[in-house]
């Protein structure tokens, strides 16, 4: 069975996020970790990885979304998600509406 990912609009402070991104012809994912994914007598704050080249963003967020325990969603506003990497969906709500 393939992964299953959903697909949001911007960085949520409840998730780890991979954001997919390019710059001309250049591709490049980033994960965002919010402080939130640990307690909070450890003094963490928000961790951002940078651009890094898209398959090891990609690799690096869901390796840390599994020893953290988070989830882990994406943000792609360039449609560079592939297929092979798994399922990217939007999550509706009972109304059958996308939630924005």
């Amino acid at each position: 069975m393939a992964n299953r990912f959903e697909q949001v609009d911007e960085i949520q402070p409840d998730a780890i996020t991979l954001t997919l991104g390019q710059h001309e012809d250049r591709y490049w994912g980033s994960v965002h970790c919010p402080a939130t994914a640990f307690p909070p007598e450890a003094g963490a704050t928000d961790m951002d990885s940078g651009e890094l080249p898209i398959l090891e963003a990609l690799s690096g967020a869901i390796k840390l979304a599994n020893e953290i325990k988070l989830a882990l969603v994406v943000v792609d506003p360039d449609g560079l998600w592939r297929p092979q990497w798994g399922e990217l969906y939007r999550w509706e709500d009972e109304a059958g509406g996308a939630d924005a």
